[in-house]
């Protein structure tokens, strides 16, 4: 056993990592975290995701986890997964003649100049935050300034990431083309095919882990090559309403609290730096993004590396919706606090199972005074 979980200290005002035994033991499967920290009984309470039968395998949810950490922290590839994702770095360039208005857009949504996205292998294979990034990445000087200072700015802000609402036929067209384009271009890297890959499979003479390898590197090609395939499809579509001259979809209100598309974690909150109470700031008038662009190719800004008028990344990180609240943090689920299922063993945990449980008992509570390992490191 060489799991470590982050738990609750005594007092409740950090945590520290310890083991949790049996549920340790337990393998992953499809479902909902449901493990969570009670910190009145100072014990880890988790609720069957089923019912069991005595002498059944017991199963918990790992959380939503990519293929590639389930192999790097848990020693497994877990088939369709339908969590898996491929990580893509984008960022605008700072050479970019409208650099310091696109900083300003996406910071006004919380979303930093460069950053690691993923493009999902559920639909849609992109996420609320990675279409805001990309309607901005692509806008026009005009498009931009509607949503520094045109009418209804924030609200065209707050509906960045959905996608029911264009920015123009145009802006569609545009990003949908640079994302087949990436997603081909990183298909490219890989020095086999997805066929080849396949066909490698087939053969009996592979070791567990040069298949968990394959596998995951197929996997990786499946979410590229669906990308691929996606955006083409968005791009033919956004082009034929452009030609037909369709109009755009109107938005009343948005939800000011949300970016909304749909995307696998869209539910996150956007950050929006006080703007009402800055009274909508028109506050960096146009004229003074513009004339800071220059200074910001360089990266120079009041005489600092940094981007103009507080751009700043969003506090929520990629892997959050990984995360049980943090007032019951425990283990499972927190992709931050697990370092590894048998010490890298590409073999999952041995079953863990019912005793002699009643049948059809739908709750199974793991009442453990944990002692706690401070010292414990990663």
């Amino acid at each position: 056993m060489t799991r470590q979980n982050q738990i609750p200290t005594e007092d409740g005002s950090r945590v520290t990592l310890a083991l949790i035994p049996l549920w340790d033991m337990c393998n992953h499967t499809n479902g909902l975290i449901t493990t969570g920290y009670n910190l009145e009984d100072d014990r880890c309470e988790c609720v069957a995701l089923q019912d069991f039968r005595a002498g059944e395998q017991i199963y918990i949810f790992y959380g939503t986890r990519s293929n590639a950490e389930f192999v790097i922290h848990s020693g497994f590839f877990f088939d369709n997964n339908s969590h898996d994702r491929v990580k893509i770095k984008l960022g605008v360039s700072k050479s970019d003649r409208l650099y310091a208005m696109k900083a300003e857009v996406l910071a006004r949504a919380g979303i930093p100049t460069s950053s690691v996205f993923a493009l999902h292998f559920a639909e849609p294979p992109i996420s609320a935050q990675l279409l805001a990034f990309l309607r901005v990445f692509c806008m026009t000087e005009d498009e931009l300034k509607a949503h520094l200072l045109g009418d209804n700015a924030i609200d065209r802000v707050f509906t960045l990431g959905n996608s029911e609402y264009p920015v123009s036929w145009d802006n569609e067209v545009k990003l949908w083309t640079f994302l087949e384009d990436r997603a081909s271009l990183l298909l490219k890297t890989y020095k086999t095919t997805s066929e080849e890959d396949k066909s490698f499979l087939k053969s009996q003479d592979l070791s567990v882990r040069a298949r968990m390898a394959i596998k995951l590197r197929l996997g990786e090609k499946e979410i590229l090559e669906k990308a691929v395939k996606s955006a083409a499809a968005n791009r033919e579509y956004y082009r034929r309403r452009m030609e037909e001259g369709a109009p755009l979809p109107k938005h009343e209100e948005s939800d000011p609290g949300l970016l909304e598309g749909g995307g696998a974690d869209s539910r996150l909150p956007l950050v929006l730096r006080s703007l009402e109470e800055a009274g909508v700031q028109e506050a960096l008038a146009l004229s003074e993004v513009v004339s800071r662009a220059k200074a910001a190719e360089n990266g120079l800004v009041n005489g600092q590396n940094s981007i103009p008028n507080g751009t700043r990344t969003c506090p929520f990180s990629w892997s959050q919706q990984d995360m049980p609240p943090p007032s019951r943090t425990c283990g499972r689920g927190a992709s931050a606090s697990c370092a590894g299922d048998g010490a890298g063993s590409s073999r999952a945990q041995p079953p863990l199972c019912v005793p002699g449980s009643k049948r059809g008992s739908s709750r199974l509570c793991y009442s453990h005074k944990l002692e706690r390992f401070s010292e414990l490191h990663f």
